[in-house]
């Protein structure tokens, strides 16, 4: 096999991570049972580039057992579980490309290593595959089925591609299902991310001032969970509805420029560029506390805060503080990448049961219908939305109403009025 992880010998460790994990992910060992059974991906040559968890190992299992070739590499240089990877290896045959704190030329060679094997269909979580293979391997693109998306920081980025007309074949945005977004964005991210900051830090959430910016499904299950905790929410948004939804829930909502000076946590979601500059750092209390829970750690400004920082120490690990002028102190947690999967163990397996089984789907609709896809992004059809639900549902022990025929007779009808 060719595979570069950190130790062979964390294997046992991490096989024991994958099955503890599988026991939550009853959907993903259904469609896996299937895919046995009827090697829906036989031949296929798949490149994912994920985070590397337990829950990813388990989706990995799937995709093979139906079939699939497969090579993986981390989405995030941090996110990767050293002994997950081991286990993918030694124990699942899984040619894994990862480990955990590479530099950003390992992580782009390993994108290219996962690349090597010629895929039919990419999988990423940020598009990094699929803008590497748009930029400097176009002559994969050929062989290219289509790939699919799994959050809305790589959905932004393919739709801008789509739009400019240069997406080059069709990619499914598993990010808009919504046994995706709704349960994995605000369940998932909500307390993967609070969980981070506290491995991290060991504050005290309650009564302290924390601010969310962004306000979309991560931004709106994160103000949740900190409520929940006994903090005082501020939130910041671009989007007007967003906001406003955010004051209707209950939050304060105003500018980073004014929540700057008030708030102890800072907490991005927001997908975009620079959301916390160093005019908001020079005007944090001293002890703030700032985090990203956004896919890519561009959210805030770290080069900018370098350039105005007297001085930096790292005071605990993944907490690194920054002395300014003045002699203030604020705090980056993870070097401003995703908390809950650098400090943390990222979402719970539950959670990413369902948004596994929509990646696990959508491979096997690109190979059935991906041929008569155009260069488009695409969202998997309501049905299999509705079939996931319905696992899940019936995995909790829980049981739906039925339509009777009158309903449906009435629901169908315009002549029946009122």
């Amino acid at each position: 096999m060719n595979y570069d992880i950190k130790d062979i010998k964390l294997a046992a460790k991490g096989r024991n991570r994958i099955e503890w994990a599988e026991q939550f992910m009853p959907v993903l060992r259904t469609i896996r049972a299937r895919f046995e059974k009827e090697k829906p991906l036989k031949g296929v040559k798949l490149s994912a580039c994920l985070h590397v968890t337990a829950e990813t190992a388990n989706l990995m299992r799937s995709l093979k057992a139906g079939g699939a070739e497969l090579r993986l590499c981390a989405s995030n240089p941090l996110s990767t579980q050293d002994d997950v990877a081991a286990a993918l290896v030694k124990d699942y045959g899984v040619q894994a490309f990862a480990v955990k704190g590479e530099n950003h030329d390992l992580y782009y060679r390993h994108i290219n290593q996962a690349l090597d094997q010629r895929p039919h269909i990419t999988m990423d979580d940020g598009a990094d595959l699929v803008s590497e293979l748009h930029t400097k391997r176009r002559d994969l693109v050929r062989n290219i089925l289509g790939g699919t998306e799994e959050t809305t920081t790589g959905v932004i980025r393919l739709r801008s591609m789509e739009k400019a007309g240069t997406l080059a074949f069709p990619v499914i945005a598993v990010n808009d299902s919504q046994t995706k977004f709704m349960f994995d964005n605000r369940y998932g991210t909500g307390q993967s991310t609070l969980d981070g900051v506290l491995r991290a830090t060991n504050i005290l959430l309650a009564g302290a001032v924390a601010v969310v910016a962004g306000y979309g499904w991560c931004g709106r299950g994160l103000a949740l969970r900190a409520r929940g905790m006994g903090a005082n929410v501020v939130v910041t948004e671009v989007d007007a509805v967003k906001a406003l939804e955010a004051v209707m829930e209950g939050f304060r909502v105003m500018p980073m420029k004014e929540a700057a000076r008030i708030g102890d946590l800072f907490l991005t979601v927001t997908g975009d560029i620079n959301v916390i500059r160093p005019e908001h750092f020079r005007a944090m209390k001293d002890g703030a506390i700032v985090a990203n829970s956004g896919h890519f750690n561009v959210e805030l400004d770290l080069v900018g805060l370098r350039k105005i920082a007297k001085s930096r120490r790292e005071t605990r690990e993944f907490v690194e503080e920054f002395t300014l002028p003045g002699g203030r102190k604020v705090s980056i947690l993870g070097d401003g990448r995703l908390i809950n999967l650098a400090a943390a163990e990222g979402h719970p397996a539950s959670v990413m049961d369902m948004s596994f089984a929509n990646q696990a789907l959508a491979a096997e609709t690109l190979v059935k219908k991906g041929r008569s896809y155009g260069r488009k992004v695409y969202s998997l059809p309501v049905e299999i939305d509705q079939q996931i639900a319905a696992l899940k549902l019936k995995a909790m022990g829980v049981k739906l109403d039925t339509l009777t025929p009158e309903q449906k007779k009435y629901l169908a009808s315009w002549e029946m009025g009122t």
